[in-house]
């Protein structure tokens, strides 16, 4: 779906991020996430490590951050286990980067309802502000990366731009939260459209007495 991401070079990567440590905030979040799991558990709490670590390395770039080998042998090593398993789980998932990416990750979805919804028309806004699939933009500011179902299928098309959701694009809307973004400001995240959350567009199409203003049914349930 994507061209593949560049990974650096190992000895440059071992060089920047060999001596990767917890920040001391970092540090006392991962104990409480270690402590969440009894004894001989440890190795469940390897996925909210790696985004704990990711974030990190996020805040000491200024990007949305990624998972160089260091890093993920660092978080392995902490719960003992072995790197292989922990590597399995960064490379599993898209939430974690395995190279380095922008200050904003778009990653738009590409599967089926989101393809028929106008995905493409939201990849043709992107290629129009410079970016290409797997690339970061010169000014390091966005990569851009399609990915399968990020579950929002309702409000098909969409994308998730590190920790938010845009949805209901179409070219021209996506353009705007890329503007906005580019400028520093924060775009609404949720539906680009007139509706609330995943309702049907133009409101309800049922049960209209339900969410009248005219009535109040609170007191039939309690």
């Amino acid at each position: 779906m994507a061209d593949a991401a560049h990974i650096p070079d190992e000895a440059e990567t071992r060089a920047r991020w060999g001596d990767f440590a917890w920040s001391e905030i970092n540090e006392a979040r991962a104990k409480e996430v270690i402590g969440r799991y009894p004894p001989g558990r440890q190795h469940s709490a390897i996925m909210p490590l790696l985004d704990l670590a990711q974030r990190q390395v996020g805040a000491e770039t200024e990007t949305q951050g990624w998972l160089p080998v260091p890093v993920i042998e660092y978080v392995a090593k902490q719960i003992d286990m072995p790197y292989i398993r922990a590597f399995e789980v960064a490379t599993f998932y898209t939430m974690y980067n395995l190279a380095p990416v922008g200050r904003y990750h778009v990653q738009v979805c590409g599967t089926t309802p989101c393809m028929l919804r106008g995905s493409d028309d939201v990849l043709e806004a992107c290629k129009a502000k410079g970016m290409k699939k797997g690339h970061t933009t010169a000014d390091g500011m966005f990569t851009l990366t399609e990915v399968e179902c990020l579950g929002a299928c309702t409000n098909a098309p969409m994308v998730q731009i590190n920790d938010d959701n845009f949805e209901d694009l179409t070219f021209d809307t996506m353009t705007a939260v890329l503007d906005a973004l580019a400028k520093g400001e924060s775009p609404k995240p949720g539906p680009q459209i007139d509706r609330q959350t995943s309702c049907p567009e133009g409101g309800p199409s049922s049960l209209k007495e339900m969410v009248s203003d005219n009535h109040d049914y609170r007191g039939e349930w309690a």
